[in-house]
């Protein structure tokens, strides 16, 4: 899977968790000052790239990526 489809599947995720426009969540975006995300949607957030993508992320780490970007990389570490 390479860094666009990820990208693609973290945006959808995030919008709907969010429940905001997808064409919201650019790349730059944090998911708490930019998409306004609160705690508890950080841990859902977690939990639906965990479904989408079939992983198991280190939830530690997860929570310590900040904008979709990061999260892009942090994912395509745990999919091949």
């Amino acid at each position: 899977m390479n860094r666009t489809e990820i990208l693609d599947r973290v945006r959808k995720v995030t919008a709907t968790i969010l429940n905001i426009d997808e064409a919201d969540c650019t790349e730059d975006k944090s998911f708490t000052a930019d998409l306004g995300a609160e705690s508890i949607q950080s841990v859902e957030l977690i939990a639906g790239f965990n479904a989408e993508f079939d992983i198991e992320m280190d939830e530690e780490g997860a929570l310590s990526c900040q904008t979709i970007s990061c999260a892009v990389d942090f994912i395509a570490k745990y999919v091949k």
